[in-house]
């Protein structure tokens, strides 16, 4: 007997093959890196010093944003201050940066100027861009920053060229390109990294695996989640490394570096880290529960982790780290208030630095 023709719109949705693995966001991975670098006791303090300065201006950022003195989109970096802090101290001063819109920490690692990037997030004319950029486009060519970039994966070609000059240029330098993992299925990424390959250029591709994209986790938005191993198919090396964790950071970090720095080409690097705010300032993180933020904070914390082994190992006591503290927020404090004391740029400058 015949069988009738399916009902219009009973069409069922695809299913994954019964045989299928559920896919991981990387959590928990075996094929982990586990090198921790080493570190001094002054080493230490530091990056703890510089961590807690990310986080407490990306508090003091959303703070201004929810009084309406930072418009527009703002991407804040907390939880992810391990991974831009253990990479910049593999870092040598003739290297590069580049990255995406989530841009505030890797500024602050490079070295530029709190109150110029909090400036820029106001729209003053102190800021970096005189104003004119806002949270997701600053540049600091002194320092080495080629700037955070609104198009998801534009960094991508925009560092695969800044490794071609340092190669061609002979200068020894590396350019390290970051990317959210939600950024990595973009096809302008695999041709940088096919061009990145067959020029060996001194390419470093830190994919910072964030467990989320713009409301969607990683196991939902990708069919392969071992980011590390995207450049595979072009040859390209690649480690995964607990990206809440600086030591281990630095360490994948200066393995990755010399690899470059040797003349043998690219590597992709993927840090396992997590954001605890929204995508954005206007993102209300609905997609993932409180407990799952709560239970990452509690266990991973960047920064919590990095202070309980400056007190384990006897490096440093309550006084100092109130200190440490005191001092950071100052920091943050004065350039908040140049934010808002610095004056609005001129409407002139509405014609200058134009392009196209």
């Amino acid at each position: 007997m015949a069988k009738s023709a399916p009902k219009a719109g009973a069409a069922k949705r695809p299913t994954a093959p019964a045989s299928a693995e559920p896919r991981s966001s990387g959590n928990g991975a075996a094929d982990i890196a586990t090198a921790r670098a080493p570190a001094t006791k002054d080493e230490l303090a530091a990056y703890y010093r510089a961590m807690l300065t990310i986080r407490r201006f990306e508090e003091r950022a959303g703070q201004l944003y929810g009084m309406g003195l930072i418009g527009g989109f703002c991407h804040l970096y907390i939880g992810q201050e391990a991974v831009v802090i253990g990479m910049q101290a593999a870092l040598r001063p003739k290297d590069s940066v580049i990255t995406a819109y989530r841009e505030h920490g890797h500024m602050l690692a490079c070295g530029m100027d709190p109150g110029g990037v909090m400036a820029e997030l106001t729209g003053r004319k102190g800021g970096y861009s005189h104003g004119k950029g806002g949270s997701m486009h600053m540049f600091s060519i002194e320092k080495g920053f080629y700037g955070g970039h609104g198009i998801v994966g534009a960094q991508v070609p925009l560092g695969t060229g800044i490794a071609f000059a340092h190669k061609y240029k002979e200068d020894g330098g590396v350019c390290v390109t970051y990317l959210g993992e939600g950024a990595v299925n973009q096809g302008q990424v695999y041709e940088s990294f096919n061009i990145a390959e067959l020029w060996r250029l001194p390419a470093v591709y830190v994919i910072e695996n964030n467990q989320y994209g713009m409301g969607t986790s990683a196991k939902r938005a990708s069919a392969s989640t071992d980011f590390y191993k995207r450049g595979e198919a072009y040859g390209i090396p690649g480690e995964r490394v607990d990206g809440m964790d600086v030591l281990a950071v630095k360490a994948a970090g200066l393995k990755a570096v010399e690899y470059a720095r040797s003349g043998k080409g690219p590597c992709i690097l993927e840090a396992l880290t997590y954001r605890y705010r929204g995508h954005s300032m206007s993102d209300p993180a609905k997609y993932r529960t409180k407990e799952e933020v709560e239970e990452i904070k509690k266990k991973r914390d960047p920064i919590d982790r990095l202070r309980e082994e400056l007190i384990a190992k006897g490096y440093i006591d309550d006084a100092k780290l109130k200190d440490i503290d005191r001092e950071v927020r100052d920091i943050v404090v004065r350039a908040a208030e140049f934010s808002q004391q610095s004056p609005e740029p001129d409407p002139a400058e509405l014609y200058t630095d134009v392009l196209a």
